[in-house]
Formats: structure tokens, C-alpha cells, sequence
């Protein structure tokens, strides 16, 4: 047999009896002898044979395999999401299959597809940027294949999601702000279709109105996430008469372009121009100054997303809403008051 996996059909074979007699005498079925049982396990034992995962799933209609697509592989929030789902997919004996939509709409009609020719029994998805119609979500909602989403969702009320509490996020961000002494505080927003744009959006604006600070449209600026659109943001801040003393970045991506281009133009951090990013990726440690940003409980939201994809699975309860809390962790970006 050299390497290659030994299965039911080569130990019958080998036995000169039929697949079922095999599959049954290592099940105890009581309608196979004892005789014939000890025999096909020692074989089974010789010849080092294990099930197949996904033969057995084929033949029960279940591959015990959960695709799950995201905006990209490389940075460590969706990477520590990934490790969630995949830890409590573990310990229920599933299997994940990965796609990134690298931000592209298309791309990840494309994911699904060849995920459900993979035979994978549902998807968890993280929106990318350009999804702006949901056909292709409708069209799995009416074959029954079970879908979760996280952190950028949508079809609310109709499908389970989990998200971080993103309104009380950036009204904290924007508070710390105003307790650090800022007064003129811009905002870099992403896609307005985006849960994550407007529910910041909304916290920003929160926390203007706590902070009792007025609404200044020009220091309102919108990107598509992208470090260049994030750059192009910031520039535009920058040529104002009055510029801002503070910048809040919808993630970190943004938040680090926006770094770059404040030194560029001579400004320092804090001192002449706060900054808070948004998800506390690694480098957000290691820039100079280090960032201020939002963490979110990642790995967490991982494995309540599997959890949320198991109830549906079973297609008894009503779609669930999850909201996590997330922390903001001070660094010296934005820490203008340890100056004075």
C-alpha cells in the first residue's frame, strides 16, 4: 500500500469481504461474528488504518469543515479571530478552511464559491470593504447553509453576528482626547456602508457632545482603510488653517499612515498632534511614539462567532446579536498631559 491512506474498500479487499462487514465489525455491530471482528481489527490495526474525516462527512452529509473568509491573513486581529474559531471548532471535532477577500467584493463571492465546493456545512465572515449588496449571503440564507459574521457585518436580524462595542470605543477614545486637552479633535472614518464606520462614527460624535465640543465638518475625513487613502486623509487635515490637536484612526492601519505623514510634516506626537488608532495591532507597541488604540477581546470573538455558528447550525433558536466590550490602552500618542 506504500504511504498512502489505507481506507475501508482496501481492507475489505484484502479480507475478500464486502466495505459494509468492515465498517460494521469496527463499529461492534452485534450482526458480525466475534471471530470476524477480532479479525478485521487486527488487520485494521496491521495496516494502521484511521477514518477519513471527510469520506464519513460525504456519506452522512456532514464534512465537520467551516469556512470562514476574511479581509486578510496578516494582521494578528483577524489571525487571533482565526485561533478562536478555531480552538472551539476543535473541541467540537470541526475542521476550518481559510479564504482571504484581500478587501475585494468579488473576491469574496469567489471564496464562497469554491469553499462550497469544498463541501465546506457554512461559512464565519468578516466583510470585506467593497461588499456592498448581499446576494450572495441571501443565496446561502435560502439553501439553510448556516453563516455567522463578525466585526463587519450585515443582514442584521437575520443573521448572527459578533462585533466589539464600537460606539462606546470611540466615544471613550474621543473623551480621553478632550481629558488630555484636545479641543480640535479629527476623525478619519472608513466606508460609510461599513457597521464599523458608522457605529464609530456615532461614538465620535458621542463623545464631541459629552466632552461639549462642537461638530467641525473639516475635521471630518473618510478613507477606504487603505495606508494611501489613509495618507490622503491625513494630508488633507494637515492643509487646514487651523489644524487638528488630535486625530482619531478608525483602525490601525489608518491610524499608522496618519503617523507617518503628521512627521512628515515636521509635527510631533503628542505634542503638537494626539493620536489613537484602532485595534492594537503589534506594531502599535513598537512605533515611536508607542500608539494609543482600542484592543479588542479577538481571540474571544473568534470562538463566540463558532459558538453563534453551531446554533445555527441547528436552526432552532432566532439569530443572536453579540457585543463585546473592548479596552483602551494608553501609550505615550496621545498622552499630552504627562508633558506638562
Amino acid at each position: 500500500m506504500g504511504n498512502r491512506h489505507i481506507s475501508l474498500k482496501d481492507l475489505a479487499r484484502e479480507l475478500n469481504v464486502s466495505i459494509s462487514t468492515v465498517s460494521r465489525a469496527l463499529k461492534d455491530h452485534p450482526d458480525i461474528s466475534a471471530a470476524m471482528k477480532e479479525k478485521v481489527k487486527k488487520m485494521a490495526q496491521e495496516r494502521r488504518y484511521t477514518p477519513n474525516p471527510l469520506a464519513m462527512g460525504l456519506l452522512k452529509q456532514e464534512t465537520r469543515m467551516i469556512g470562514v473568509i476574511v479581509p486578510d491573513l496578516v494582521t494578528h486581529f483577524y489571525a487571533s479571530i482565526i485561533a478562536g474559531i478555531e480552538s472551539y471548532a476543535k473541541e467540537k471535532g470541526y475542521f476550518i478552511l481559510l479564504a482571504s477577500s484581500n478587501e475585494s467584493y468579488l473576491k469574496e463571492k469567489e471564496s464562497i464559491e469554491n469553499l462550497l465546493r469544498a463541501r465546506v456545512e457554512g461559512f464565519i465572515v468578516c466583510l470585506s470593504q467593497e461588499t456592498t449588496e448581499t446576494a450572495h449571503f441571501e443565496d446561502l440564507l435560502k439553501l439553510n447553509i448556516p453563516l455567522v459574521f463578525f466585526d463587519r457585518v450585515c443582514l442584521n436580524g437575520r443573521v448572527s453576528s459578533v462585533t466589539a462595542d464600537n460606539t462606546e470605543a470611540a466615544q471613550t477614545i474621543t473623551q480621553h482626547f478632550y481629558q488630555q486637552g484636545c479641543r480640535r479633535i479629527a476623525f478619519i472614518s472608513g466606508p460609510q456602508h461599513l457597521n464599523i464606520s458608522k457605529e464609530r462614527m456615532s461614538g465620535y460624535l458621542a463623545g464631541l457632545e459629552t466632552s461639549k465640543l462642537p461638530v467641525i465638518a473639516e475635521l471630518i475625513e473618510a478613507c477606504d482603510l487603505s495606508s494611501e487613502s489613509a495618507t490622503q486623509a491625513m494630508k488633507r487635515l494637515l492643509e487646514l488653517k487651523r489644524l487638528p490637536d488630535a486625530v482619531f484612526g478608525i483602525n490601525d492601519t489608518v491610524a499608522f499612515a496618519a503617523m507617518k505623514e503628521i512627521k512628515r510634516h515636521g509635527l510631533r506626537i503628542p505634542d503638537d498632534i494626539a493620536l489613537v488608532g484602532f485595534t492594537d495591532e503589534f506594531h502599535s507597541t513598537v512605533v515611536d511614539p508607542p500608539m494609543t488604540s482600542v484592543t479588542h477581546p479577538t481571540f474571544e470573538i473568534g470562538r463566540a462567532a463558532a459558538s453563534l455558528f453551531f446554533i445555527a447550525k441547528q436552526a432552532k433558536e432566532t439569530p443572536q446579536t453579540l457585543v463585546l466590550k473592548t479596552q483602551l490602552v494608553e501609550r505615550e500618542s496621545s498622552q499630552k498631559n504627562k508633558l506638562n
